[in-house]
């Protein structure tokens, strides 16, 4: 069986990269499962998408964790521990890489013990590049079988990208079947809890998400303007979505860019319009 994890942002195609690569398996003969799996849904957030094929039937469910093929559409994300990117590489795993920096770079930054392949950037969606070089790795899609399953803009991306890594055809192995006598139970952590006070509880312990930076994922930065602001702080901080407004002793709002993600519901919802949304580029904290 073929195990393949793709890794990205929301936006760069990760799902329609699965969604190809499971289609061109499946028109090659395969018995297929693809999937996305979503954190936050939003641009920019962290995603991956798993495809599984066989010549028989496939009986395993869930993620994948011992995967044949890792391909990682966006190189920020090996400095995001959350993503698991690496999770599960063995010697026989391939990374695939969407990357300007040569091959021997990453591995050399990754120390990882596997195969590692180099796809350079170029015009297209990186998710529909990396199937495209998905489907040559595993070296049982032909190009022509390739090119029914896109359209004719993704196609020539995605045979660019087929090309691009012909030298490594077929260098992605079947893996072996995982047995159900080797499964080991998930750790579990238990979670302090404070009391809630005001909007929405935190959580303090070590190695939850407040030790994860979404504010990293903000393309737009809500800004208050403290002049404009009326003090309804309840209103703000109640419907962000994900707690990162506090409310000061003064009852005033006060943003968490750490871990604002820049949904702009605050904007939406400011009775006296207080919050404006400014590129965060343009940021000058």
């Amino acid at each position: 069986m073929y195990r393949v994890r793709f890794h990205g942002r929301g936006g760069q195609g990760i799902k329609t990269a699965g969604r190809v690569l499971g289609t061109a398996f499946f028109r090659a003969g395969f018995e297929v499962q693809d999937a996305p799996v979503y954190g936050a849904e939003r641009r920019g957030a962290p995603m991956f998408a798993y495809v599984r094929a066989a010549r028989g039937p496939i009986r395993e469910r869930g993620l994948i964790a011992r995967p044949d093929l890792v391909v990682v559409a966006d190189e920020t994300l090996f400095s995001v521990p959350a993503a698991g990117v690496l999770e599960g590489i063995g010697e026989r795993s391939v990374l695939l890489v969407h990357t300007a920096e040569k091959a021997e770079t990453w591995r050399r930054r990754l120390s990882i013990p596997g195969p590692l392949v180099a796809l350079p950037p170029a015009a297209g969606f990186a998710g529909t590049r990396c199937a495209g070089a998905a489907a040559q790795l595993v070296g049982r899609i032909s190009r022509d079988l390739l090119a029914t399953v896109l359209d004719q803009e993704d196609r020539e991306h995605a045979l660019a990208a087929f090309d691009a890594v012909s030298g490594h055809a077929g260098i992605v192995r079947e893996g072996a079947p995982v047995s159900a006598s080797d499964y080991a139970a998930p750790e579990w952590v238990d979670l302090p809890l404070e009391p809630a006070n005001v909007a929405a509880p935190d959580i303090f312990a070590a190695a939850t998400s407040v030790e994860v930076r979404t504010g990293l994922w903000r393309t737009l930065r809500p800004e208050i303007d403290y002049a404009r602001c009326k003090r309804c702080s309840w209103v703000c901080s109640t419907l962000c979505p994900d707690s990162a407004i506090r409310v000061r002793a003064d009852g005033a709002p006060e943003i968490d860019y750490d871990h604002c993600k820049g949904c702009m519901i605050c904007v939406a919802v400011c009775p006296p319009h207080a919050i404006a949304a400014n590129p965060e580029r343009e940021a000058v904290s």
